[in-house]
């Protein structure tokens, strides 16, 4: 034991300033006090990175303290995000058998118990005044969370985070396997697991992206071990947590087919067989065309299971119109976008929002369906890169970028060359100093410094790579 505090002291002052600095963050932080939460931020990332530098090799270090990390804020509600107070009301309703996806929180508002009143006060009356946007296994969570916290709204709050934390310990446990797999240093998944922002979007502030990212990652996984079957199936549970992962179906196109269509001169055949040893894949190990098409219909059955509970002849209505908020309503820390409005408005006078709306996700489909159909993905390093390819062009697209949205392109980006995700996911933090404004305005400044950056490191990794996502 002495020679253990001899060795790893630095490492252990590091640990217990963590465990300071996160206390601060979850029991002593108003969100409207930026420069202290900037600064809290900038402190934990430094103390993640250093740790990660000096006990690499130190698997059981690292896991301790990301474990201890995130059980600081078992206790404490969320301070950076309200969403969980709709959390706990999708789940209340559930347990008292009503259709979440068929009202909306503000039909509630008369003769309200002191439980749902604090709730649609603390959601705040946006979410209360719009269909909920959560597909069903999330609404699950939300549900066995309210049963098993009983009345209590803090109650619900623990079990959501000891959901959360499993997640992101699963995430730990197949991310180290898959890396090692294809040859990556093991010591990357710290990255996600031990960043602070995975730490106090996921468990401090009760987003569930972690649980679908986990069943994603589960899922690819099982993909690269050939077991198609519950890849699907997990793929399917992922999507039912969160909808994004649906981008990433199409871009499994070539990894599923050993060769490109028509690609039958000896020449062509020698050099794509040529390229599949060299990136460790086997053309005869491929699955093929029809168990692509069963792999979509397994995760569409999936899907579609998962919603059952909640049929009726409003739910597609009411769930896609809040759905479509996201596109052509709402926004923040957008980057395409903000260019774009500010060019609308001197041609239109007024704001493009709904047009923009309607074209980006066009525009997006199509950029996913060059990398699909276009982009030789047969091995699984280069399906990871598309991917991150493609998601990172969806939230560049997008209208409203909250900071928790970066959870995919970020664990993504560990098993890829690339590096820029892991700059955005410090640098989306600056996104925050809108709270501290009471219009809730956003500092442009701020934003076009954050894209500058992170666009200018990717197109640098880009150009010293001499390669392509």
């Amino acid at each position: 034991m002495a020679d253990f505090f001899k060795y790893h002291k630095f490492s252990i002052l590091l640990v217990l300033a963590g465990i300071l600095f996160y206390w601060s963050f979850g029991y002593d932080l108003d969100r409207s006090n930026f420069l202290k939460l900037i600064s809290l931020y900038v402190g934990l990332f430094f103390i993640s990175f250093k740790l990660i530098q000096l006990e690499k090799d130190n698997f059981w270090l690292l896991a301790g303290t990301a474990m201890l990390f995130r059980f600081l804020f078992i206790p404490t509600l969320p301070n950076l995000s309200q969403d969980f107070y709709r959390f706990i009301w999708d789940g209340q309703l559930i347990l008292e058998g009503i259709n979440p996806y068929l009202s909306v929180p503000n039909v509630f508002s008369t003769s309200l118990e002191p439980l749902r009143e604090n709730l649609i006060l603390g959601m705040g009356s946006l979410s209360a005044g719009n269909f909920t946007s959560y597909p069903p296994v999330n609404q699950l969570f939300f549900a066995v969370s309210v049963f098993l916290g009983g009345k209590s709204i803090l109650g619900a709050v623990i079990w959501m985070r000891v959901f959360i934390i499993a997640a992101d310990f699963g995430i730990l446990y197949f991310g180290r396997k898959l890396l090692q797999k294809i040859n990556l240093p093991a010591h990357r998944i710290f990255w996600f697991v031990l960043n602070p922002f995975i730490i106090i979007e996921l468990t401090g502030n009760l987003h569930f992206e972690g649980i679908m990212i986990s069943f994603l990652l589960c899922s690819l996984y099982l993909l690269f071990e050939k077991k198609w079957v519950w890849s699907a199936i997990l793929f399917g549970i992922s999507v039912s947590v969160k909808l994004l992962p649906l981008l990433f179906l199409p871009l499994f196109w070539h990894y599923f087919l050993s060769r490109k269509k028509g690609a039958n001169s000896a020449k062509t055949v020698d050099r794509l067989d040529e390229r599949a040893k060299a990136e460790n894949i086997s053309a005869e190990n491929k699955l093929g065309f029809k168990t692509l098409l069963r792999y979509y219909l397994l995760v569409g059955v999936t899907v579609l299971v998962s919603f059952l509970p909640f049929i009726s002849s409003t739910l597609i209505t009411n769930f896609s119109n809040s759905i479509s908020l996201w596109f052509q309503k709402f926004e923040f820390n957008a980057s395409i976008y903000y260019i774009i409005r500010w060019i609308g408005f001197q041609f239109t006078g007024y704001n493009i929002i709904g047009t923009f709306g309607k074209i980006s996700p066009v525009i997006v489909l199509i950029l996913v369906g060059y990398l699909a159909f276009f982009r030789r993905n047969y091995s699984f390093k280069s399906l990871i890169n598309v991917m991150l390819l493609a998601v990172t062009f969806y939230f560049l697209m997008a209208t409203t970028v909250h900071p928790w949205y970066l959870v995919t392109p970020l664990l993504l980006s560990l098993f890829t060359p690339y590096r820029f995700a892991l700059l955005w996911s410090f640098l989306v933090f600056f996104s925050y100093e809108a709270y501290g404004n009471k219009d809730f305005s956003e500092n442009y400044w701020l934003i076009a410094i954050e894209y500058l950056i992170v666009f200018g490191y990717f197109l640098y990794e880009l150009f010293q790579k001499k390669t392509k996502l």
